[in-house]
């Protein structure tokens, strides 16, 4: 998975969640969101800043949604 940063600050990939993963949606899980993630200074994202992810990182959001729809 590739580096997010947001204002100059990178994103721990491994602290993003998803959520509106619906099965209805599969493959595309348009509905997919960010729900929580931290920098890695350990600050929690703001909604604004997870919904730059969603909006702008599809292919991560669609990624996570997919590993959460197989149960991982």
């Amino acid at each position: 998975m590739k580096n997010i940063y947001i204002g100059g600050k990178k994103v721990d990939n491994s602290t993003i969640t998803i959520d509106g993963v619906d099965s209805n949606d599969y493959p595309d899980f348009c509905d997919a969101f960010v729900d929580y993630a931290k920098f890695d200074d350990g600050t929690e994202l703001r909604f604004h800043e997870m919904d730059i992810i969603t909006d702008e990182h599809n292919e991560i959001v669609n990624e996570l949604a997919f590993q959460k729809f197989l149960g991982y």
